[in-house]
């Protein structure tokens, strides 16, 4: 084998010819004088096209590519611009590297497995660069992956969802498959304009193919989803339903707990200045307030979970405070619901409702009304066995990457991020895939 032969398989350059190699006196760093073929000088850097050279551009220019051994390693060549006649004078594209990045395709390949394999601080240290670098390396390497495949293809059944990823109100929506389990489409925002993009994405004949979309209770999804796909199912997911049902519990257990706090205030006589001594004893309204505070699990939690001490609590707020003790039974009684058959499911919804209706708590009240609002979309979820489920595992995934991604200059960054780890098409190591 020639001597440039072996330079070239050792950087990993294709088609391009290894001139010389040599070492920087200043930095140490081993520097590559490279060229690219024949065939390939002269092409636009965004579309290839072959054209016409416009100058020599401003010099050489450096390509950060993989280290030798544990030498920093770069390419030079000289950058030309030619005259393109969709792009106009642009520089030359380059067979090693992305037009205008600075890194080669197999130093970017290398820093997006470690991105998805390890910590921020093993893959800085590593490849010797800063962390905004590889969101930039990332966001690069996700749009030309995505390039090679269409998340598309057969989407039948997804869901939708949405994640905070940075204080101040900002989210990403989400939309995963529900039938392969892949992360298929993100984007920053919350608002019907956000999804309204997946659809244009997805095009009018491909939602027309869509048979399920499984959602919250959210007024903008709900839009968009009849907006563009019609005739899809929509499903409300179990879990935010029963949390509806939880948050009204929660409600009615602090207006038990406040009211205990009250009838303690006025029953207390008046006493002297000072704190009471350790020994005078507590009233008994008082202790009911205070248990009624500390009670907030042992109504949350589900029958089977309870601890034996959760379980005796349980039976002291029933005996109790019925009214609360109703506002429980209400809440098991909507959950229960999601674990019958359909046809049972219909008949038991309708008898919550009413029971719901004439229940004299406020917040119950309140709830049956969203219930019968979306009577139509939490039977569907009973009906097809579908839920958010997929998602909020989702979530709590991308919730961990973005962690990983916090430095990243822009959203786009994190969901590269997310798409190469949770979107099918993980990078492999050069060399290996």
């Amino acid at each position: 084998m020639q001597k440039t032969s072996i330079w070239a398989a050792l950087l990993g350059v294709e088609k391009t010819t290894v001139h010389h190699v040599d070492t920087c006196p200043e930095t140490g760093v081993l520097l590559a004088r490279v060229t690219p073929h024949k065939s390939l000088r002269n092409r636009c850097g965004i579309c290839s096209r072959r054209c016409s050279r416009y100058d020599r551009g401003e010099g050489p220019r450096r390509w950060r590519t993989l280290d030798l051994g544990t030498t920093e390693t770069y390419l030079v060549a000289h950058a030309p611009r030619v005259r393109c006649p969709e792009h106009g004078v642009i520089v030359a594209a380059v067979p090693w590297a992305r037009h205008q990045a600075g890194h080669t395709r197999d130093f970017d390949q290398q820093v997006s497995w470690l991105a998805t394999q390890c910590s921020k601080s093993a893959v800085t240290v590593l490849m010797r660069i800063a962390w905004r670098t590889v969101g930039s390396i990332i966001n690069r390497v996700w749009k030309d992956t995505a390039k090679t495949f269409d998340p598309f293809a057969d989407l039948k059944r997804i869901g939708i969802d949405e994640i905070s990823y940075k204080r101040g109100h900002k989210y990403i929506t989400v939309v995963v498959d529900h039938d392969s389990g892949r992360l298929i489409w993100a984007s920053p925002g919350r608002d019907k304009a956000t999804l309204r993009k997946f659809f244009d994405a997805l095009g009018e004949e491909r939602s027309a193919q869509i048979t399920h979309v499984s959602a919250d209770a959210a007024n903008w999804i709900a839009t968009v989803v009849a907006e563009r796909c019609p005739q899809a199912v929509r499903v409300a997911d179990p879990f935010h339903v029963v949390q509806w049902a939880t948050g009204a519990l929660d409600e009615e257990r602090r207006a038990s707990w406040n009211r205990a706090r009250k009838a303690a205030e006025e029953n207390e006589p008046a006493r002297g200045r000072g704190r009471p001594p350790k020994d005078a004893p507590e009233r008994p309204d008082s202790q009911k307030a205070t248990k009624l505070k500390n009670s907030r699990y042992a109504l949350w939690k589900n029958p089977e979970d309870l601890t034996v001490k959760q379980k005796v609590k349980l039976d002291w707020i029933v005996q109790t405070d019925p009214r609360l003790g109703r506002a429980y039974y209400l809440k098991e009684g909507l959950r229960t619901i999601f674990r019958l058959p359909h046809a049972d499911a219909v008949v038991a919804l309708d008898k919550w409702v009413s029971w719901a209706r004439r229940c004299r708590i406020p917040a119950f009240v309140k709830l049956q009304k969203s219930i019968v609002k979306h009577r139509e979309a939490i039977l569907a979820s009973i009906e097809h066995g579908l839920s958010n489920g997929r998602i909020e595992s989702m979530n709590t995934k991308i919730r961990l990457i973005t962690r990983v991604a916090f430095g990243f200059k822009a959203p786009e960054a994190l969901i590269g991020l997310a798409m190469l780890s949770l979107g099918g098409r993980k990078p492999v190591l050069p060399g290996r895939g």
